[in-house]
């Protein structure tokens, strides 16, 4: 059982209402929409590997879409979200002299969380675009929680005169950009023989700090 699987298990155990053929329908509706998307999965499929008649869906979920968003959404935004703070977490509460070592820290923290909760980060890059609900559970729970922290930051390095005076949010924008654009790459090429991954980090880095290091 992978670190997300653990995860997962634990957040259902914790959601009394729940009964244990919908934590299964849960479990398997993710692993499904991961590996297939919204659209290409059937509701047949995740009753297959739930296993449940598909029936069993339809009691308690009237469409495909009502599963994601009634249940499998809130369970990744709202019960999740704890789990991706508090790991979020052991880098904001550290105290890096420098700008780019915090850099550094952020995108081995990502990387890390992205490699043990895969499943969980690729159905939010595919669905956020097209589910409305789906975005705003995940604004409400875990991005607006995360983001003042951000901007802090931010204002923190810029008064020590390392990053140049710019809204902290167009700063915040602009490095989680680059960083984002590392790691869905990075998930895609970072296998390959010619992926020097640590290169690529210093690389990233350089370019974040490049566009917002203060000129002297």
């Amino acid at each position: 059982m992978t670190e997300e699987d653990l995860i997962l298990q634990q957040v259902l155990n914790e959601e009394e209402e729940l009964t244990e053929k919908q934590k299964k329908i849960i479990i398997a509706a993710i692993e499904s929409f991961s590996e297939k998307g919204f659209a290409a999965t059937s509701t047949s499929e995740i009753a297959k590997k739930a296993g449940v008649a598909e029936g069993t869906i339809f009691r308690h979920y009237k469409t495909k879409k009502e599963l994601l968003i009634s249940i499998v959404t809130p369970v990744m935004a709202k019960l999740l979200a704890p789990f991706i703070i508090k790991d979020l977490n052991k880098v904001l509460d550290r105290d890096f002299e420098k700008f780019e070592d915090f850099l550094r820290a952020m995108i081995e923290n990502r990387k890390k969380f992205l490699k043990n909760n895969f499943a969980i980060f690729k159905i939010l890059v595919q669905e956020i675009p097209f589910q409305p609900e789906l975005r705003e559970q995940f604004l409400e729970h875990i991005a607006k929680k995360t983001f003042g922290r951000f901007a802090k930051l931010v204002e923190h390095y810029q008064a020590k005169g390392q990053i140049i005076e710019m809204p902290s949010a167009s700063a915040v924008r602009l490095a989680a950009s680059a960083i984002i654009g590392y790691l869905l790459i990075n998930s895609v090429f970072g296998s390959g023989k010619e992926w020097d991954d640590e290169a690529e980090i210093e690389r990233t880095i350089e370019f974040i700090m490049h566009g917002i290091s203060k000129k002297e």
